[in-house]
This record gives structure tokens, sequence and C-alpha cells, in this order.
């Protein structure tokens, strides 16, 4: 059964946490605030219920105590997949009323469905490198992506997976130059 979670898929470097925390930001504190009959009323609405909001990616990290990097580094994609299978049953089995973001790779989960509502974010690859360029961290978003370091390997990577994000996709959402807050309007009016 599907569990009243948001679960944020897209390319890495797309903006799924950027997104996921200005949703909590929006609805997150109403579910900390109760309205009393106001809820029951339907007036708060599904949206209220969302309490935390996570990253599959912090979560592997805190695991393993260790950054995404170096465990690529170290141990290689299959392990650091086998992570996020680990990740995807805890969450299938423990969260609920989350928002949570996704590493770029994390919608192959067989129980992605299981976890909540699926949203692919979506751009182009260009608006993606643009977005992590324009950041005041920018050296360190690109370094800490292993997969975006050969920008022909990462296109062919990102050609692959756009199919693939739409076919898992619950609802998807254009991201591509677009105001944070209008994303965030957008995502809330179509899971309710």
């Amino acid at each position: 059964m599907k569990k009243n979670n948001i679960i944020l898929i897209g390319f890495m470097g797309v903006g799924k946490g950027t997104v996921a925390r200005a949703m909590f930001k929006e609805v997150g504190l109403k579910s900390h605030f109760r309205m009393g009959e106001k809820e029951e009323a339907g007036i708060v609405g599904i949206n209220s219920h969302f309490q935390y909001v996570i990253d599959t990616d912090d979560l592997i990290e805190s695991m393993e105590n260790r950054a995404i990097k170096k465990i690529f580094a170290d141990e290689g994609e299959a392990y650091f997949r086998n992570l996020e299978k680990k990740t995807a049953l805890w969450l299938e089995e423990s969260v609920e009323n989350t928002i949570i973001s996704t590493g770029g790779g994390f919608y192959r989960q067989e129980n992605l469905k299981n976890i909540g509502t699926v949203i692919y974010l979506k751009s182009s690859f260009d608006g993606i490198l643009k977005r992590i360029k324009k950041a005041p961290n920018a050296k360190n978003k690109l370094k800490k992506r292993p997969l975006l370091q050969n920008k022909k390997e990462a296109m062919k990577l990102y050609d692959t997976r756009v199919k693939e994000y739409e076919r898992v996709a619950d609802i998807i959402v254009d991201v591509e130059n677009r105001d944070l807050k209008l994303i965030v309007k957008e995502i809330l009016g179509q899971i309710k």
C-alpha cells in the first residue's frame, strides 16, 4: 500500500533537495501547529501531514560514515546501489508523512511506489549544469557528484534515465528556469 510520502526523483543536480526543503517550509510547519476543527473540515488539507524532510544520499552517508564520492571510489557503484536498496526497504517499512529527496539513480528501487507518490523533477541536461554552476558552492557541488566528472558520459546517462524517470513518475514537474515558489505551488496543487 502506498504511504503518505512524497519522493522526488530526477537527474543529479536538478534540485531535489532544494525543492524538498522548500516544500517542507511551505507545508511542514502546519503539521506542528494543528488547527483543530478546521483540519477535520479539510481546510488544512493533506499537505499539512508532512512532518519530515530527508535525503536518501544523506542517509547513506550517515550509515556509512563517509561521502558518496568516497563510497563510489572505495567500493564501486554496485555497492552503493545495494545501500540504496537497503535504504528503500527501510523507507517503506519505517517512514511516513515525509518529503524524500533521492539520489539520481534511486528511482530504480523496486518498492519505490510503495514508499509514496513519485514526483519527477524534469530539466534538460544543460539546464541542470547551468543550475549547478550558478550555485555559490558550484565547485563543491560538481566535485561531490562522481558521475558528473565526465560530461560526455553524464549526458549519455541523462539520456538513458529521462524516459525511465517519466515511466516511474506519478507526477512530472518541469523545473527548468522556474521560480522555486512556483515549482512548490505546482507540486502541492497536484498532490491534493
